[in-house]
């Protein structure tokens, strides 16, 4: 196969019967779900419907796709519609992006019991923005944000982090007026990090305390009270990685910066550059050597393995809104910035009753046309047939491949 050509899916639907059999004891649901998903994602299986050329004649098939958000062939009209909502929330003031990431330590047990620690990952990470945020030592406003949960390096180990993008200022506490950050600079790391760091494992010593956290295999031996206490008296001294970058160039960059992350899986098709033999390789940046571009070549079980690390818990929200821009408060926290940074609100967009086309969607939102002929560029696809399905992609019982 050629660069271009190769997909997660065919990996899949190569080495996946084998990789089922073999870990038949330890994949859950939710892995099988999306292997299931991608491998039968815009093939026959889940229906379709054929078009042709209203001029030329010509005529392709277009299957159906299985929409799971781990699957890389189904993000784009997922991530070109979420930023078409956020287009309205964008205030005219610098954006920062800020990162935070969890020791090794943290990670391991993080991977055992994701719902329970990613929640205590977004928790702890908001209460420490808006709590620095707010100490009117450093901004003395409550502020708004997006957090984006990602679980993976380049190199597809598990590294869970969260992506958070902060206007550079906020309310004060009145909502008299509007506090602008100081140019260029948004918050202390240090003092971000060190809270953080407090906040976090209060939450998982909870957690812990409470029974909510399981431990199998290499981590059994946690579940005792002093073993756990020392797997985190590291932890505990370590200084944990919060970093801020520079503040972005303006609204539209904010928006740019989004759509590279949003909807961000693991790895995504184009990094692919070989399978075969029993192994895949693919493209990888090494950020601990100045983003040196590297290729790595993996047994397709090592690869499987590593691509299903990052699937989550289903229901587990990946991208959430908090404070000003929260769901309970966005509408009229975001009026008030507005307000007294006297912008112009946006205009309400008219609402059709019917939900339109996805393609017309698709042409909106990204300016690429999925109607248009591929052959003659003049003639319009249309639909001529329906291909039927043979159902949505379901996880197959446990042992069975």
């Amino acid at each position: 196969m050629k660069i271009g050509q190769l997909e997660v899916a065919d990996v899949l639907r190569r080495y996946g019967a084998a990789y089922r059999q073999t870990y038949a004891g330890s994949l859950s649901r939710a892995q099988r779900r999306v292997m299931s998903a991608v491998e039968l994602c815009r093939t026959a299986a889940l229906g379709g419907h054929v078009e042709q050329c209203d001029a030329c004649g010509h005529q392709r098939i277009a299957f159906n796709s299985c929409r799971n958000r781990h699957c890389p062939k189904c993000q784009s009209l997922a991530r070109a519609q979420w930023l078409d909502d956020r287009q309205a929330d964008l205030l005219p003031v610098p954006y920062f992006h800020v990162v935070f990431t969890v020791p090794e330590e943290i990670a391991a047990i993080a991977y055992q019991n994701k719902a329970v620690v990613y929640d205590i990952l977004f928790q702890a990470t908001a209460e420490t923005l808006q709590t620095i945020a707010a100490d009117p030592k450093h901004l003395g406003a409550g502020i708004g944000f997006i957090a984006i949960l990602h679980t993976w390096g380049q190199n597809l180990m598990h590294h869970p982090h969260l992506h958070c993008v902060v206007p550079g200022g906020g309310l004060a506490s009145d909502q008299s007026r509007w506090v602008a950050c100081r140019p260029g600079f948004f918050l202390p790391v240090r003092v971000l990090s060190r809270l953080f760091r407090r906040l976090f494992l209060e939450r998982l010593q909870r957690a812990f305390d409470t029974g909510r956290l399981q431990f199998f295999n290499a981590l059994a031996s946690l579940q005792d009270v002093r073993i756990f206490a020392r797997h985190l008296a590291g932890p505990r001294r370590t200084e944990w990685v919060v970093y801020a970058k520079e503040p972005f160039g303006g609204p539209q960059q904010v928006l740019d910066y989004l759509g590279r992350y949003t909807h961000r899986i693991a790895i995504s098709n184009n990094r692919l550059i070989d399978i075969a033999d029993g192994h895949v390789t693919f493209r990888w940046k090494d950020y601990r050597h100045e983003s040196a571009q590297r290729v790595m070549r993996l047994e397709a079980q090592e690869f499987i393995r590593r691509f299903l690390l990052h699937v989550l818990p289903l229901g587990l929200q990946r991208i959430r809104h908090y404070g000003l821009l929260s769901n309970r408060r966005r509408e009229t926290g975001l009026a008030e910035c507005r307000r007294l940074l006297e912008v112009i609100p946006p205009r309400a967009t008219a609402t059709d009753e019917l939900r339109p086309d996805y393609r017309d969607r698709f042409a909106r939102l990204t300016g690429r046309s999925l109607r248009d002929c591929p052959v003659c560029a003049c003639g319009h696809m249309v639909c001529i047939e329906l291909l039927p399905h043979h159902g949505r992609p379901r996880a197959p019982p446990i042992g069975v491949p």
